[in-house]
């Protein structure tokens, strides 16, 4: 009888490859998977109001005064 000899002991170093394979890979995936977090592709920040007055003045959909009134008033 051949107890132990076949295709299982033959295939064991493939077996040992894909695992280590796979552990490698999940190594590499976590990683950029916590890296992808701290890198800033988080959802964008709001805008601040002075920041909203700025574009508006900057398009022209407020005058001169308008912008220096409500500028006054958020500083306050």
């Amino acid at each position: 009888m051949m107890y132990g000899f076949g295709w299982g002991p033959g295939l064991g170093w493939i077996f040992m490859i894909l695992f280590w394979g796979i552990v490698i890979v999940g190594i590499v995936v976590m990683a950029r998977w916590v890296s992808e977090g701290r890198s800033g592709k988080t959802e964008p920040r709001e805008r601040t109001a002075m920041e909203i007055l700025k574009e508006r003045y900057a398009r022209g959909e407020i005058e001169s005064e308008e912008f220096e009134k409500k500028s006054r008033d958020l500083d306050r």
